[in-house]
């Protein structure tokens, strides 16, 4: 299955009520992320990452709680039983659904270190991505809008420390090219 049949298979298009507020939030969030970077509280790029995570994290939510369907309360209580899935049972659509579950929260794992403007632990932003996770994963529990697992948590938690490692070794690279010129 391909991540635009994915897309569509799980997510309905926004309401004019869900576009409405989420620019209202996303004018809120602008004009107070504009406000810090013209007070020098936050430097340009950290400015932009920040308003970036929110537009990622507002899609996300979107399309992993707001815009699905609501079912039957769902959900799987052993953790790594995809994995056994895919092992024992080869499963091949269980494992690209944990590979896309580590993608989903890569690009958080990314802009973490440059809002931060810092090299982060990988543990703390592991902890950060499962933090997330865990809130959607209640949330699609709650509203019945999709399968509550440990699964996910642990995946997007990995994902989200894979783009921080990422993220840590460019600006690491950078910051020695950028001593070197100066």
């Amino acid at each position: 299955m391909s991540l635009f049949q994915i897309w569509t298979t799980h997510n309905r298009p926004w309401s004019v009520r869900e576009i409405i507020v989420f620019l209202i939030i996303l004018s809120v969030c602008s004009f107070f992320i504009f406000r810090a970077v013209r007070r020098k509280r936050l430097k340009l790029q950290q400015g932009a990452a920040v308003l970036a995570l929110i537009l990622f994290l507002g899609v996300v939510f979107a399309s992993t709680v707001f815009t699905r369907t609501p079912t039957v309360r769902r959900y799987e209580r052993i953790p790594f039983w995809s994995w056994y899935e895919v092992i024992v049972n080869h499963s091949w659509s269980l494992l690209v659904e944990n590979l896309l579950n580590i993608i989903l929260l890569f690009p958080m794992g990314i802009l973490l270190p440059v809002i931060l403007d810092s090299r982060l632990r990988p543990s703390m932003v592991y902890l950060m991505g499962v933090v997330i996770s865990a809130v959607i994963e209640t949330s699609q529990l709650i509203f019945k809008r999709g399968l509550f697992e440990w699964d996910d948590m642990i995946h997007k938690g990995l994902g989200c420390m894979l783009g921080c490692l990422v993220m840590n070794a460019a600006m690491k690279k950078w910051r020695r090219r950028r001593g070197r010129n100066c």
